[in-house]
Order: C-alpha cells, then structure tokens, then sequence
C-alpha cells in the first residue's frame, strides 16, 4: 500500500509552522485567516486567489473558544479540529494552523509572512498584524470578495427551514 498524504499532515502547530515556513525560506509565503466555519464555494475561491499571490498558503484558524468570542453563543457550528481538516483537504492550502487569540497578530508577528491576505469586506489598514508584515518588507493584499456567499446567511438559511 503507498503512502498517503492526509489532510492531517498540512495541519501545523505553531512551532512546527515556524519551523517550515519561519524566516529565513525560499518560498515566497502568503498568510490568510479566519473562522471558515462552514466552508462555502465564496470561501474556496477566495483561498485560490490568495495561493496565486505566493509559493504557499498558510491559513491561521479561529480556535473555538475564539470563534465563540467573535461570533457568540452558537458558533462554532463545525469544531474546530473538523474546520480544520476541510482546509487542509484543499489544494490551494499548504499548511493550516490554530490560534486562540481573537486576532491572528501574534502569529503574524512570529511568521511574518510575505503577503497577508484578507477578503474584500476588509480595508487594508485595518488589517490585523499589517504594520510587522508592511516593516518587514511584506504586503497587504485585499482580495476580491465572492459575492453570494456568506457562513451567515448560509446558517440563516438553514435555520429559517427548521420546523
């Protein structure tokens, strides 16, 4: 049997992420986060379009307790482990990592990647961890956003057909 590469091995402690794609490297690395509660066609596209800025993707995830913090009682409705596993899944992801902070700054600042990466419902100034990406020669990109999909109106949606 050969071996098989599992949407597991792309899913990186901090130390081991700062490890393979810490400074020095030689690949150009793009960093992108979120919550990616329940993965839609919106949130696909708009992680193909941050890999084509760079070598490799490094998506930062919400922990739950973050998710929770950020979005209220009810949220996460996919567990964070599960959330997980679904990015790593995609071809456009080289590396999925946790963080249970309400912003990925401390991470960035540890990483610094080359480009950070947010969705076009964000303005590139209030970008969290922009100022350490911007001083260490980096940029800020601000991808288009994927209109017709939202995880909110998604579980309104699903809700709204609940008897």
């Amino acid at each position: 049997m050969s071996p098989v590469d599992l949407p597991s091995d792309k899913i990186l402690g901090r130390e081991e992420l700062l490890s393979k794609y810490g400074r020095p490297r030689t690949v150009r690395l793009v960093f992108t986060n979120g919550c990616f509660d329940i993965l839609h066609p919106g949130h696909v596209v708009y992680l193909a379009h941050a890999r084509a800025l760079g070598d490799a993707l490094v998506v930062g995830l919400n922990s739950d307790g973050s998710v929770r913090r950020l979005k209220g009682v009810g949220h996460p409705m996919v567990g964070q482990q599960d959330r997980a596993t679904v990015l790593a899944a995609l071809g456009a992801v080289d590396a999925v990592t946790l963080f249970s902070e309400d912003t990925p700054t401390e991470l960035i600042e540890a990483l610094l990647p080359d480009v950070l990466v947010k969705g076009g419902d964000y303005e590139a100034e209030s970008v969290a961890g922009r100022e350490a990406v911007l001083a260490a020669g980096g940029s800020v990109e601000i991808v288009p956003f994927v209109a017709g999909y939202s995880t909110t109106s998604l579980i309104e949606r699903i809700r709204a057909q609940q008897p």
